[in-house]
């Protein structure tokens, strides 16, 4: 710890993403990126700004970016903020919306950035326990509080709310700005965008990063109404006026833009997540229903989580472990191929045999 730091420094316990392994092959099961390339539109698209004026300052507004999200769901431009990642956009929403005199409401289960933001900005934040089958009970939200913010579908679990459910718990908070994190949300569940012109409340954040596979371009974006789009606007003209360079910006207006490369990524995925979770029920695992890119999985019983994830890394897979209250008995896997998901089943079946 360094005299340097400010006493804010001092008390930081920062996010831990997962494991990028630089020295060895793995397939990697254990961040939930795409198994798949991104849109061959969106490389093209990237391509042509590279070899064009990159002298010259982005559009500070991402007018073109915001008009594409806005055409996609529906909405109007003044309804769209986008900035350098989902996860800055929540920092954004953070300070600029949740960060209220009263509590702040999220699960207990849940991204484990939310803390990390709630000690950043010093906020008088409540986890909220998730029910037995580690699914969000929208009762529990029905309490005094300054803001909410959850994840739909929820990590690590991948278990989604339904828009009823949605409904119910904005319902019963029409005095809080309520943020749904719907980072996973094309994997099988409903966004919640069609219902922000019902409640001005209601403030959706999504990414590029997953069911769009531009994870190294971070692109994240919310839909709101405007004036809560315009207090995020204000938070990040406050603090970086270009978050999105050229090249992320055409980037994401193709991959917007191509629809069926899109969608068909998502079906594969689906599709082989079915799979997964089968051949992991066979092998005896606990498998909570998942509408995300991964599935939430606890092991037979006489097996050990973090043995299973030590031993399957030591075969070359890796797959998230968190060594947590609640889910230490459980691993996080990412949905891959097809072919990597056989190899790891197949791996899978070598370990707890051993």
């Amino acid at each position: 710890m360094s005299k340097y730091w400010s006493d804010v420094t001092k008390g930081l316990d920062p996010y831990v993403p997962g494991e990028q392994p630089k020295a060895k092959q793995f397939i990697k099961l254990n961040t939930n990126e795409s198994p798949y390339a991104c849109s061959p539109l969106a490389l093209e698209a990237m391509r042509q700004v590279v070899s064009g004026d990159l002298r010259l300052y982005p559009d500070p507004n991402a007018d073109e970016l915001k008009q594409s999200i806005a055409d996609f769901y529906g909405v109007k431009k003044h309804n769209v903020f986008v900035g350098n990642g989902s996860d800055e956009v929540l920092a954004h929403a953070f300070v600029g919306l949740l960060k209220q005199s009263g509590k702040l409401l999220y699960p207990d289960i849940s991204y484990s950035f939310y803390p990390v933001y709630c000690n950043l900005f010093d906020m008088n934040a409540v986890p909220v326990p998730l029910n037995e089958q580690f699914a969000i009970d929208p009762k529990d939200y029905q309490q005094a509080n300054g803001a909410i913010i959850l994840p739909n579908p929820n990590a690590p679990t991948g278990i989604a709310l339904s828009l009823s459910e949605i409904r119910e718990i904005l319902d019963n908070n029409k005095d809080s700005p309520v943020l749904i994190d719907e980072a996973y949300v094309d994997f099988g569940a409903d966004t919640a965008i069609s219902l922000i012109d019902d409640y001005p409340n209601l403030l959706v954040v999504q990414t590029l990063s997953k069911s769009r596979a531009l994870a190294g371009l971070r692109v994240g974006f919310a839909v709101g109404d405007a004036v809560l789009i315009e207090g995020l606007e204000r938070v990040k003209n406050s603090f970086n006026p270009y978050p999105l360079g050229r090249i992320e910006q055409a980037g994401a207006v193709a991959a917007i833009k191509d629809k069926a490369h899109f969608a068909g990524c998502c079906r594969k995925i689906i599709a082989t997540r079915q799979k997964t979770t089968d051949s992991l029920k066979s092998l005896g695992f606990e498998v909570p229903p998942s509408s995300a890119n991964f599935v939430f999985a606890k092991p037979p019983i006489g097996s050990n989580a973090e043995a299973l994830y030590l031993a399957l890394k030591e075969q070359g897979v890796l797959v998230r472990y968190f060594n947590k209250p609640r889910i230490s008995d459980y691993l996080r896997i990412s949905i891959g191929t097809d072919e990597e998901m056989d190899v790891f089943i197949e791996r899978l079946k070598a370990v707890l045999a051993n």
